[in-house]
């Protein structure tokens, strides 16, 4: 059961970050084998066609296909879908601007960027836009040529100047601060050529060829009549496979794949984006999407509820075998959900207080009451993952996590200096009341204890605050969770709001608890500052839901960022995980190793599944019909 993610903010950048290249850069004098089995720094000028973060590129530059992609997939037919997440309508066709909530699919069908990820690698990337790249000796630019053919749905062709002209829209104040926060250390964009561009940076980090490379390419004709920040239905100009071909704001959208579409014989194309049509259904919540799928309307659903996988997937449909469900395995990082406390509110700013709010809550009793078993328990933030600080053998720091932490132990608790923080279970020999009254010794010593009915400081006020809600699926377990603190004398209000005022909130961080999922990456990079860094805590809109502001996490954040290798990707990720945990900063939940899909028997999948991969995002780009005849791409 995972918490909502935020839209529509974050949507453009959380697609961005999932969909889009995997994150990391070449150690400094790390041989990295193209085709032609030379290493790019042995000479800077050489143009590459990808990147590899470890070792070599899986894929020569002469490869036809990616391995999870069926090169031979017929094309054709429709693709009916449900709203992927809790938008019941749309009021614009921009994904990145922060007014306003977009279409779905947008970002998936529609825009392209200089580089494409490979799914079965854990940070690789690989022309799309651009046929080469080039990074300079001392690794301060990168140059991208783009393809010659590269074209955009109006036929102009993409230019250099598009790319600048993009990379100065997602800039403004208008697109979401993830995208300003990720690109903290480009210092330039230049049109050097026609059809090449040169990123030029303030200082090395490693990372950031690979995240210029990834962000989103548009026409500088999308804003000829318009401002960026003022697009409602305007259709974007951009080089993506599909086009809006119908629309009707409160009920869907219909894509209809471009039959001039400029890169469908690419080697990192060939084989993806198969529908003729890709539709989206719009239901107002998600008893009537689930209901409907069963009926028959759309085709595919990705289940994230535990109860509903086990109980409501069943019928006539499914006993006639015209509807099917399969867990599908990935090796997805787990990324972190749970309830996050706003430490810009006082009640959450002592450390004990927050390892309080962690005890009381009882997951053994919820995997087994609620979710029939098929969660674990998450006790990272990079769960499923080497980075985790508990993924070590004996659960304390290494002798390459201490030589990053002694310099800052003056800052630090002791306690990071020992075994990693474990969760608290409620299974035998321990119980809930035994971790409950944990938690009231650490309010009092927090000066909170419990006085005419209510937990209360030496001024007599309580202690209370808001759980923020949408109303998603998310609501029986903040229940069960508000039930356990009362236990504890903690008055807590659940503020259920509708979906829009309940994001507006969250961009102003006006909320005191509220549940996230933030999304996972193989190579954690750019996207820390945005979510720990003192300086997106003051920046509405930011991850950094928590208000955290830290000197030593700043420090650590920066150790992942000029991590060299992968060996110092990893001692330095488990280094600031294991100060976060240390924090308390979240209450840790759950997650599963698969994804959860029922589609009709008439789709059919490649027989080579990806290594990291959403299952929305894999249905789009890799799935067919096999009930229609194929057409012509």
């Amino acid at each position: 059961m995972p918490i909502q993610a935020r839209w529509p903010l974050q949507a453009a950048w959380q697609c961005f970050r999932r969909d889009a290249v995997l994150r990391g850069w070449v150690a400094s004098g790390l041989a990295m084998a193209l085709a032609a089995g030379v290493s790019l720094f042995s000479n800077p000028a050489l143009a590459a066609h990808g990147f590899a973060l470890h070792g070599d590129l899986k894929y020569q530059a002469d490869f036809r296909h990616f391995d999870y992609a069926n090169p031979n997939a017929p094309a054709g037919g429709t693709l009916t879908l449900a709203n992927p997440d809790r938008r019941t309508s749309f009021d614009k066709f921009n994904p990145f601007t922060l007014k306003g909530t977009s279409a779905p699919g947008l970002n998936a069908l529609m825009f392209e960027s200089l580089l494409i990820s490979s799914a079965d690698e854990s940070a690789s990337a690989y022309g799309l836009l651009a046929e080469d790249v080039t990074v300079a000796p001392d690794e301060l630019s990168v140059t991208f040529t783009i393809r010659p053919q590269a074209r955009f749905s109006n036929g102009d062709p993409v230019l250099a100047s598009d790319v600048k002209y993009s990379y100065d829209m997602l800039m403004s104040k208008a697109s979401s601060p993830g995208y300003r926060s990720m690109c903290t250390d480009v210092k330039a964009v230049i049109v050097a050529g026609e059809r090449t561009v040169r990123f030029e940076f303030k200082q090395r980090n490693r990372e950031l060829p690979l995240i210029v490379g990834s962000l989103p390419v548009f026409s500088k004709k999308w804003t000829a009549k318009v401002p960026f920040e003022k697009l409602t239905f305007e259709p974007p100009v951009t080089s993506g496979p599909y086009l809006i071909e119908r629309y009707d704001a409160g009920r869907g959208i219909i894509f209809q794949r471009d039959p001039k579409y400029w890169g469908k014989d690419l080697a990192v194309r060939r084989g993806t984006f198969n529908f003729a049509r890709v539709a989206y259904r719009l239901y107002k919540d998600e008893t009537a999407k689930l209901e409907a799928f069963k009926a028959g309307e759309f085709d595919a659903i990705v289940e994230y509820k535990a109860k509903n996988w086990a109980k409501s997937y069943q019928g006539t449909r499914f006993r006639n075998g015209e509807l099917l469900k399969t867990e599908f395995p990935h090796r997805n990082g787990a990324g972190m959900q749970g309830f996050v406390m706003n430490m810009r509110k006082p009640v959450f700013q002592d450390v004990r207080v927050r390892q309080a709010l962690i005890l009381a809550l009882d997951f053994e009793w919820l995997n087994r009451q609620l979710f029939y078993g098929a969660y674990r328990r998450l006790d990272s933030w990079f769960s499923n993952s080497e980075l985790a600080a508990s993924a070590t053998f004996d659960g304390r720091p290494s002798p390459g996590e201490l030589a990053l932490l002694e310099p800052l132990r003056a800052e630090l608790p002791p306690e990071v200096f020992g075994p990693d923080v474990v969760q608290p279970s409620t299974a035998a020999p321990r119980s809930l009341r035994d971790n409950l009254r944990q938690a009231r010794r650490l309010l009092a010593q927090a000066g909170w204890t419990y006085t005419d009915g209510a937990l209360r400081n030496a001024k007599g006020e309580t202690l209370v605050f808001e759980f923020l809600d949408d109303g998603g699926a998310m609501s029986r377990v903040i229940t069960t969770y508000v039930r356990n603190l009362e236990k504890l004398g903690i008055q807590v209000n659940q503020r259920t709001t509708d979906f829009a005022l309940y994001q507006k909130r969250l961009e102003d961080f006006d909320f005191d608890m509220v549940s996230i999922r933030f999304p996972d990456s193989q190579s954690p990079g750019n996207e820390l500052r945005d979510r720990f860094s003192s300086e997106a805590a003051g920046t509405p809109g930011s991850d950094n839901l928590f208000g955290l502001k830290s000197p030593v996490v700043d420090k650590l954040v920066d150790n992942v960022l000029h991590a060299h290798t992968r060996q110092e990707l990893v001692t330095a990720g488990r280094a600031l995980d294991r100060v976060l945990m240390h924090g308390y900063y979240i209450v840790p939940n759950w997650y599963s190793a698969s994804h959860r899909v029922s589609y009709r028997k008439t789709l059919a999948y490649p027989e080579r599944l990806p290594y990291y991969y959403t299952a929305e995002g894999w249905i789009l780009s890799q799935w067919w019909r096999t009930d229609l005849q194929p057409q012509a791409r």
